[in-house]
């Protein structure tokens, strides 16, 4: 009972702090400032559940992935799935966490019909991992980009809840009557907090996007919000200027995609100011985002952690990782995408929009590094594969490893451009072609004869007979029209199919217009 009374105790005086904070910050001429944390559970990808081998596959008819251990049946005991723990230390190690060479679970207790046990296994007080870490990237249009270090609190393990369908109308406003899908019940998640280190929508929308990324790079996620593998929960206040005290903090639910976190914590920040400033009060409460409305709305009074009245659960004994288990699993750890974003720029001489696209997803990275490896220009590479490649790839739902067009083809198609041996207008007209089938791009142009006219004998008839068709626009030109050097390279590269190397043709076009 030591850690309940404990438990209460932090509860209690977090309650104090809650309630001292519920007064307007005084009124200065400092600007408004809002303070943003954000909770991320993120599914861990595992077959079974955290404490029993009932199936995690989703889709599948409701109540189906079920068993006494879910449903807490009397004599059921738990036993922790050795996959969750390996996934949650592996994620903390990427986020730069301590690993915690003793934690245990804790029982949650509230009452709420997606929770078969009437409690949740969590962790409170000593989870698995505390104090890490995370280098954002934050980008948005119209404004520099810039690089920001956002501190983790805690990542601890815990299990899911069920899912609550609401049936007689497509939204819980209308609904006549609700029902429990237990699949979801006893799912392994890690739950992610950060410190309040974000001040703006956008930068909440980076860190939960960069969260998700890292988890994939990972593989211990999959991270698709549409299926309830990464939610995020923002907890939000505002106040005056950076040295003032913390506001009253409002939680926000029901965040969909990044888009949405940026939205709701834009509204949210405004909709706090505007309380402040004309003396309306804030409550510390839970809002949902509702997207239709574009709007948050007060769900239900935030609860404190001496309402769930944790305390050790009895059925599952501590957890020990010793540091050899520790070091085991860090060798495993690929590189990460901030890790990449920085070796890209740095040592491939990438500009940064293009680093962060090719890391967005590993699968472009690993395609990227492995054309790269075959001996293909860094630059001309991440164009075709941020341009027209993965929109190709995107387009038809593809993945890279997916993709007819391998690497090493992709390398020989920029080598020849490279080389001078074709242009960029054939290698797009080859384009399509090789990514629905794959095949070497040197034997395609060898074959249609599609290589670049790179004699300069030849170019010049053809300039020559180019002039003489066009005498007036000649004329034109050399009267002071000299744009119009623009149509003829055009016309040169309509006779020759595109063919005529672009660099040579507009040196003997500029001598030839100039009457050289």
């Amino acid at each position: 009972m030591g850690a309940a009374v404990r438990g209460l105790s932090i509860g209690l005086l977090c309650s104090e702090r809650s309630t001292q904070r519920m007064a307007a910050p005084a009124a200065t001429d400092q600007a408004w400032e809002a303070v943003i944390g954000l909770e991320t559970h993120v599914q861990l990808g595992t077959n079974s559940k955290i404490f029993t081998a009932a199936s995690t596959a989703f889709g599948d008819d409701p109540n189906t992935h079920i068993d006494p251990v879910v449903c807490g049946l009397p004599g059921t005991l738990p036993v922790l799935n050795q996959k969750v723990l390996e996934y949650a230390v592996k994620a903390a190690m990427a986020l730069n966490l301590n690993i915690a060479e003793h934690s245990k679970f804790d029982r949650k207790q509230y009452f709420y019909p997606d929770l078969p046990k009437n409690y949740q296994i969590s962790q409170y007080d000593e989870p698995i991992a505390e104090e890490g870490w995370i280098e954002v990237e934050v980008a948005e249009k119209g404004k520099d980009t810039y690089l920001k270090t956002i501190g983790i609190e805690r990542l601890h393990m815990e299990e899911d809840a069920g899912k609550l369908v609401h049936a007689g109308s497509d939204r819980l406003a209308g609904s006549t009557h609700s029902l429990v899908d237990y699949n979801r019940a006893g799912v392994a998640l890690a739950e992610i907090v950060s410190k309040p280190d974000l001040r703006t929508g956008r930068e909440a929308a980076e860190y939960a996007s960069e969260i998700r990324r890292i988890m994939r790079y990972l593989g211990v996620s999959d991270g698709n919000m549409q299926e309830g593998s990464l939610r995020c929960d923002v907890n939000i206040s505002v106040r005056r200027g950076p040295e003032a005290p913390f506001g009253t903090k409002v939680e926000i639910k029901n965040m969909n995609s990044f888009s949405a976190i940026q939205k709701a914590c834009e509204y949210e920040i405004q909709r706090q100011i505007k309380a402040y400033e004309t003396g309306e009060p804030i409550v510390q409460e839970t809002r949902l985002w509702d997207e239709s409305k574009q709007l948050t709305k007060s769900m239900r009074s935030k609860e404190g952690a001496s309402d769930y009245r944790y305390f050790p659960d009895p059925d599952l004994g501590p957890i020990e990782v010793s540091a050899d288990q520790r070091e085991s699993w860090r060798a495993q750890l690929p590189e990460l995408p901030a890790a990449k974003r920085h070796r890209y720029a740095e040592t491939l001489g990438l500009s940064q929009y293009d680093a962060r696209v090719l890391t967005d997803e590993k699968a472009m990275a690993d395609y990227f590094e492995a054309v790269v490896a075959a001996g293909a220009d860094a630059k001309l590479a991440s164009n075709w594969i941020t341009g027209d490649i993965a929109a190709y790839v995107n387009g038809n739902r593809l993945r890279f490893s997916e993709l007819p067009f391998r690497p090493e083809q992709l390398a020989e198609m920029v080598q020849l451009i490279d080389g001078g041996k074709i242009s960029g207008k054939i290698a797009k007209e080859i384009l399509p072609e090789l990514l629905e089938k794959g095949g070497s791009p040197r034997a395609i142009v060898d074959e249609r004869g599609l290589g670049m006219i790179s004699d300069p004998a030849a170019i010049t008839t053809i300039v020559e007979e180019l002039l003489a068709a066009h005498p007036d626009e000649v004329e034109a030109f050399r009267g002071g029209k000299t744009k119009l050097q623009g149509f003829f390279v055009g016309q040169l590269m309509k006779k020759t199919g595109g063919k005529a190397d672009p660099k040579l043709a507009n040196q003997i076009l500029s001598q030839k217009l100039k009457g050289a």
